[in-house]
């Protein structure tokens, strides 16, 4: 089970959208300096982080006022694998592995992205947590996905950049955890010795 944002995909386009883009943009809107609309925003976001409602693009376009999926569709040419990625994609693929991509990403950014990249084409099964009702942060996801899929918790390794959602995966009792922790190339990597990590997914198979 691999994440998509942050551990396939590089985190800086999702960065660029919420930490630049939308607070430009609502600062314009609202007449007020980019420093205040980007404080005022990181204050609604902090409020919610973790809950299904700081990925649901919905929630943001009904809170903002702002049509935040344009936003992603405007700025869809910077979404890209991270390094290696796909080709760790493309060697998993030549396996004899079920792999299921497990996602807190809005369904309408999950389409685009996997649109851009076509990254479905590599999995046996796409997964948001929107279809659930519950973030990956949540045991009552992993509960949901459990039911509807059946994953053997000792042998399914997930790969995950968020240590949240990685504690809510062992947690559950997925035994295998491995923490990405380069999620964004235009950012520094984030050590952790909490799980097993790579910088970037392809170092588990030694590519590049």
């Amino acid at each position: 089970m691999l994440d998509m944002d942050g551990t396939l995909l590089d985190l800086a386009f999702d960065n660029y959208i919420w930490k630049e883009l939308v607070p430009r943009r609502y600062a314009v809107e609202k007449n007020m300096t980019y420093e205040e609309a980007r404080a005022l925003l990181t204050a609604k976001y902090a409020a919610v982080q973790g809950d299904l409602e700081w990925y649901c693009l919905d929630h943001w376009c009904d809170r903002l006022g702002m049509d935040v999926v344009q936003l992603h569709h405007d700025m869809s040419h910077r979404i890209g694998y991270l390094p290696g990625a796909l080709e760790f994609l493309r060697r998993v693929q030549e396996q004899n592995i079920r792999v299921l991509l497990v996602t807190n990403a809005h369904p309408d950014t999950l389409a685009l992205k996997d649109a851009m990249t076509g990254l479905g084409d590599y999995f046996d099964g796409l997964h948001s947590s929107h279809t659930y009702g519950y973030a990956k942060e949540s045991q009552n996801f992993w509960s949901a996905l459990q039911e509807e899929v059946g994953f053997d918790r000792d042998t399914t390794l997930f790969v995950d950049d968020s240590l949240p959602v990685l504690r809510s995966a062992k947690e559950y009792g997925i035994g295998m955890l491995v923490s990405v922790t380069q999620p964004d190339t235009t950012e520094p990597e984030r050590p952790t010795t909490e799980f097993r990590s790579v910088q970037r997914v392809a170092d588990l198979l030694d590519i590049g």
